[in-house]
């Protein structure tokens, strides 16, 4: 049976990950064992300040927080090749119950997010690029060079307190309305605000990309050669420009997944958006070794699988690339 450079491409990747994974999880325990944080005090909580010392040493030697981090580690992955992943001490319950739970939530915050992101980039890139120079040229590019540099939590702080607190148009937390059951038309309502924001967040980048790449293409031969073939300017830029354009676009999507994760986690605390970014944040805090090492090596995936279906994509577009060089 013939293999094909996709078909190597995609072994390839997946045999690189194994050392990646375990090189991250080792090195998550390593950090979590260093932290200020004490995992007994958020395990317990207000009851840290009553409890007699005594008593928390032999809590904590019970749940195995005075063991070092190489043993920790050693149990954590000799159970995690058994399919349990452990229990989460911040969250009071296995792991696999608080991915289950939230991830679905993540998935869809940074799929409308990413969606929004790209649908704003193409077409305000595209319109950039063709009419270069104009007001909305101008306007967009000035735009996303000045949001470039905010951080994603500073942008959600700043359409909270416009939307949220002074039009009181949208709600700022949660995924419904205290008490509310959890219907389409609560979440959708509650999704407005973060997945704006780290869509936002992300739009400057891809559509700067777009103008660009757009720019170059409508200087190529090519392009020339349909013009003076008397094409309209409009097939020429959508039909024989623009796709030249997307091509490395596609790769940009890719290498920008870890970004959108690291914006998930600042925009799903901020918005208290329950999903398993902001689990990340109580499971740092509480040096919960099972539920951080989890989440981390959940986003080293995210990456790694967005970077492989990028050079996929980009493969399968552009014959000239070797897939398995």
């Amino acid at each position: 049976m013939t293999v094909t450079p996709i078909a190597r491409l995609v072994l390839r990747r997946a045999l690189l990950a194994v050392p990646v994974l375990v090189l991250v999880s080792v090195a998550i325990f390593a950090l979590a064992a260093a932290s200020p944080f004490d995992p007994l005090s958020a395990y317990l909580g207000d009851r840290y300040l009553t409890m007699d010392p005594d008593d928390q040493a032999r809590l904590a030697a019970q749940l195995g927080f005075d063991d070092p981090w190489p043993q920790r580690y050693l149990h954590w992955a000799g159970d995690l090749l058994t399919g349990d992943l452990g229990t989460s001490v911040a969250l009071r319950q296995p792991v696999v119950d608080v991915i289950v739970e939230r991830l679905p939530w993540t998935i869809l915050l940074v799929a409308v997010a990413l969606l929004m992101a790209m649908s704003t980039a193409l077409v305000l890139g595209v319109w950039s690029a063709w009419r270069q120079g104009g007001w909305v040229d101008r306007a967009v590019t000035a735009f996303s060079h000045a949001i470039e540099g905010i951080p994603p939590f500073v942008v959600a702080l700043g359409a909270i307190a416009v939307f949220g607190v002074a039009l009181s148009w949208l709600p700022v937390a949660g995924l419904t309305d205290a008490g509310a059951p959890v219907t389409f038309a609560q979440v959708a309502r509650h999704l407005v605000l973060p997945a704006l924001v780290l869509g936002l967040s992300q739009t400057p980048v891809l559509l700067l990309h777009v103008r660009q790449s757009l720019l170059t293409a409508l200087a190529d031969d090519h392009v020339a050669g349909a013009r003076a073939r008397g094409l309209p300017e409009a097939r020429v830029v959508l039909r024989h420009a623009l796709p030249a354009a997307l091509l490395p676009f596609t790769t940009l999507l890719g290498a920008r997944v870890a970004e959108i994760v690291t914006g998930a986690v600042l925009v799903e605390e901020v918005f208290s958006w329950p999903g398993a970014a902001q689990a990340v944040v109580r499971a740092a805090v509480a040096v919960d070794f099972p539920l951080l090492a989890a989440l981390t090596l959940l986003s080293t995936v995210a990456v790694l699988v967005g970077s492989l279906l990028a050079d996929v994509a980009y493969a399968l577009l552009d014959p000239r690339v070797a897939a398995d060089g």
